[in-house]
């Protein structure tokens, strides 16, 4: 291990050399990076199931593929393997809650019932494991849900009930961020809309706005809670319809000074999510980025680093737009190992990171400053090849994390010791 230690430090040596002659200080990317936090999502881990009730079935247009074994069964197997993941990715993160996560005991709690004290063993879990944590309202996988609307729901009733969702789950965020003295991130996204042509298109979101309006009256400090809406471009059963659009939360989020959250794979597959940052953030405060990605639809697949995720940390570093922008992971697949999907997603979205931090920003701006686009293009490409490799590396020797491919041992290790047990035991 000495010597391995050894190696990757004398490569990091000569990285940072070659770094250095493009004007790039490769010592503060590293601890820039080691100050941006990303929000693991739970629901990686046990499919998007949530343990509200036995056999529930994902609803609101979702879809998981796969029966890889060794999913979690309850909360102590979640945050078991919840821990193996962050064990094995460099950083100190984040963790984002769903509603549907609650800690009930044994008790049937109805989700507009739901109160802090149902999410209080994890934010104990979360003071002990030094991390912090963001919320979800839960606005699928219901039988008020069933017909696909919710908060635009024609029924005052159904309406009502998630109406009173939302506020619950705004005090839930509230104290876990009160508690764990950091912003929780309250994010709203809802399934609403129409398998074919409406119409009205204007009653519904007549009706959302209404709703969310009567969510948000209560205030919290923003030390406290901060706030943000969601849209989508289409769903299952939601193809030709969606009434929370883009659009439609683009001008509430301006309006009511809310986060605008981005997913990545809510959108046209041929939109770039990176040219939106620097046109929203000129009028909402904060962003909320989901980082997913979609494979020819919002297939929700594990992130790798692909053009699209390095051209989104590009966009946030160029554009100085880090720390205005919240950067959150939303992918599920049963088809693989899940911690390993975890790790895989999270190490790909920090090395475009890192990618970026590793341009000489200000030095490309002067170039396209002068209009020296020739210049400006040779270095673009000369970075493609530049060391980053030996880079990341060393920041996963100083996080004290595996190095390569080595954390996948580790996976498997927990997969043979634990995961395979889940299979032949009962809870």
């Amino acid at each position: 291990m000495a010597r391995s230690s050894g190696n990757i430090e004398k490569a990091y040596t000569l990285a940072r050399e070659q770094y250095a002659a493009l004007g790039v200080d490769t010592d503060r990317a590293l601890d820039r990076l080691g100050a941006i936090s990303i929000s693991l999502h739970c629901w990686q881990g046990d499919d998007v199931g949530g343990f509200e009730s036995p056999g529930q079935q994902l609803g609101g247009g979702l879809a998981v593929t796969g029966n890889y074994p060794g999913k979690a069964r309850n909360l102590g197997e979640l945050r078991a393997d919840l821990e193996k993941a962050l064990e094995l990715i460099p950083g100190r993160h984040r963790l984002n809650l769903h509603a549907i996560y609650a800690d009930t005991g044994s008790k049937r709690v109805e989700r507009h019932q739901l109160e802090p004290e149902h999410f209080q063993s994890w934010i104990d879990w979360a003071m002990e494991k030094k991390i912090k944590l963001d919320f979800n309202p839960t606005f699928f996988s219901h039988p008020k849900a069933a017909d696909g609307f919710t908060l635009s729901h024609s029924d005052p009733g159904i309406r009502q009930f998630w109406i009173e969702h939302g506020i619950a789950c705004r005090k839930i965020g509230a104290a876990m961020g009160r508690q764990l003295a950091s912003p929780c991130i309250a994010n709203i996204w809802i399934p609403d809309g129409l398998k074919d042509t409406p119409a009205d298109r204007k009653g519904p979101r007549e009706r959302l706005a209404a709703s969310l309006d009567a969510i948000f009256k209560e205030s919290f400090p923003a030390k406290h809670l901060l706030d943000a809406v969601e849209s989508k471009l289409f769903g299952i059963g939601s193809e030709s319809y969606v009434v929370g659009s883009h659009e439609f939360y683009l001008g509430y989020a301006v309006k009511n000074r809310k986060l605008l959250c981005l997913d990545l794979g809510h959108f046209h597959l041929t939109e770039s999510i990176a040219d939106k940052i620097s046109a929203v953030l000129l009028w909402v405060d904060q962003l909320l980025l989901h980082v997913s990605r979609g494979v020819r639809w919002d297939s929700d697949h594990v992130v790798i680093l692909s053009d699209e995720i390095r051209a989104l940390a590009q966009e946030l570093v160029r554009g100085e737009f880090l720390d205005r922008a919240h950067i959150g992971l939303d992918f599920f697949d049963a088809s693989i190992n899940r911690i390993a999907a975890w790790v895989i997603g999270s190490r790909a979205t920090l090395k475009a990171l890192l990618l970026a931090l590793l341009e000489p920003a200000e030095r490309l701006r002067k170039l396209e400053a002068e209009g020296d686009f020739t210049a400006r293009l040779a270095l673009f490409e000369e970075l493609k090849t530049q060391p980053a490799g030996a880079v990341w590396n060393a920041y996963c020797l100083r996080q004290n994390v595996p190095i390569g491919p080595a954390w996948l041992e580790e996976v498997k290790s927990y997969e043979k010791k634990v995961l395979s047990k889940r299979e032949r035991g009962a809870l």
